[in-house]
């Protein structure tokens, strides 16, 4: 089956692409132009007209990529035209009443350039995250692990784990032959690296998935501080509403930042007080718990919440910011009350001192999680198979100090595929040919 689909965006533009991929790409090129087919890869400018007609769609530029080297492994078209609605709807219209061809699925054209091992699922995912990057360091990381140096490093992991199988899948094959304690020795020290490299891996603050997600800051404190006000002010609209009136925040209310290059969710939450309102008591302990997740706390305050002070005590942390809003309105009687929590001074009503705020808020997030220089991890199904097969080797060491060799050969096998996993690739065969190469079985 070929398939096809508009790649760019939608909606009217200056240019849209359409691409097709599958054994009647050709077909499709030649029928809806004349002439000479495009050379590989060289952009061609052809008239595109409708099928079995004359009648001319536009004119737009012809790029050929034949199977195997092409982004999806077959033959492969790029069709480039005017991004006029109209236009995009005849050219698709077009390539549908072509036996064979139909509209590709979502994510159809990487898949396939995956299951004909053009790419791997680390590469594949990388690919999603860079179109949907919003921020520098979004980008940047999606642009690593499309250079397959993540996938290098769990194939590294798996191989070496693959050799140690080998020769315990060697003495299963062979138990009349003895295991020399240079090799044993040599297992150990192997499988120990290799779950001594993952702990260090898995010990990364979840770096990886946070910036890809998001960092999470939630806005807490009393009602009536500002919260809503300082959420709005950062967002640069009216995301949430403001009033005099107390509680009128009641659900969590999330917008996405791109702070300095950063991606956050800013997270305004119910003000926190006692209430006989079953409502606002809902909210409240969504707030509570939306500050317990979340990667940093900007507490918001004011100079007449000071009862709040006994509430810090329990929500100030190494994850926090205190902000004491309506600093106009006077902070010489609570300056020494707060001044162990390293406040912030500000006026959102008259933008005072918020820049610092924001430049500290960046600060916190730069030194929590930032530091990171090698990112291995930037989802949840990776962190899981890594502890799976941490777990597994475990299991592994204990039965092979035992010698339960067959037991330990399973547990070394399901750490392997844990690996493999992660960039798709699973095959027990490898462990075949590492015998083979390893220990001359036809000797």
């Amino acid at each position: 089956m070929t398939i096809y689909a508009l790649s760019t965006g939608p909606g009217i533009s200056g240019m849209a692409a359409i691409r097709i991929s599958g054994k009647k790409a050709r077909e499709v090129i030649t029928k809806l132009t004349k002439g000479k087919f495009p050379s590989p890869r060289v952009a061609t400018l052809k008239k595109i007209n409708k099928i079995n007609t004359n009648e001319l769609i536009d004119q737009g530029l012809i790029l050929w990529f034949p199977a195997p080297h092409s982004y999806t492994g077959e033959d492969m078209a790029e069709i480039h035209v005017h991004g006029s609605l109209a236009v995009i709807k005849a050219v698709q219209a077009s390539i549908s009443q072509i036996e064979d061809c139909r509209l590709a699925e979502p994510g159809e054209f990487t898949k396939i350039a995956f299951q004909n091992n053009k790419i791997n699922i680390l590469q594949a995912e990388s690919i999603g995250d860079l179109i949907s990057s919003e921020t520098e360091i979004q980008r940047m990381q999606a642009i690593n692990m499309m250079s397959g140096i993540n996938s290098e490093k769990f194939n590294s992991w798996r191989n070496s784990l693959l050799k140690v199988l080998s020769h315990i899948e060697a003495k299963i094959d062979f138990p009349e032959e003895e295991i020399n304690d240079q090799i044993l020795k040599n297992i150990k020290k192997e499988s120990e690296k290799v779950q001594s490299e993952i702990k260090k891996t898995l010990d990364d603050q979840k770096v990886g998935e946070r910036i890809r997600e998001g960092f999470k800051i939630a806005i807490v404190g009393p009602t009536n501080a500002g919260k809503s006000s300082l959420l709005n002010y950062l967002s640069k609209r009216e995301a949430a509403i403001v009033s005099e009136k107390a509680g009128t925040t009641r659900d969590v209310i999330e917008t996405h930042l791109n702070l300095d290059g950063l991606p956050v969710i800013l997270s305004d939450t119910a003000g926190i007080r006692e209430s006989k309102n079953e409502i606002e008591n809902k909210g409240i302990k969504l707030a509570i718990k939306k500050a317990e997740d979340a990667d940093l706390n900007i507490v918001v305050i004011e100079p007449k919440s000071v009862y709040f002070a006994a509430f810090l005590k329990d929500l100030i942390s190494d994850k926090s910011i205190l902000v004491i809003n309506k600093s106009d309105l006077g902070i010489d009687n609570i300056v020494d009350e707060f001044k162990k929590y390293n406040p912030v001074f500000i006026s959102i009503k008259n933008e005072k001192n918020i820049e610092n705020l924001i430049s500290k808020i960046k600060d916190k997030l730069k030194n929590k999680f930032v530091n990171a220089d090698d990112i291995l991890i930037t989802r949840e199904r990776h962190r899981q198979n890594l502890e799976q097969c941490v777990d597994h080797i475990e299991n592994f060491k204990s039965k092979t100090e035992l010698e339960d060799f067959d037991k330990a050969a399973e547990d070394l096998r399901l750490a392997t595929r844990n690996l493999g996993m992660i960039v798709g690739k699973v095959d027990v065969e490898e462990i075949l040919g590492s015998i083979f190469s390893e220990f001359c079985i036809g000797k």
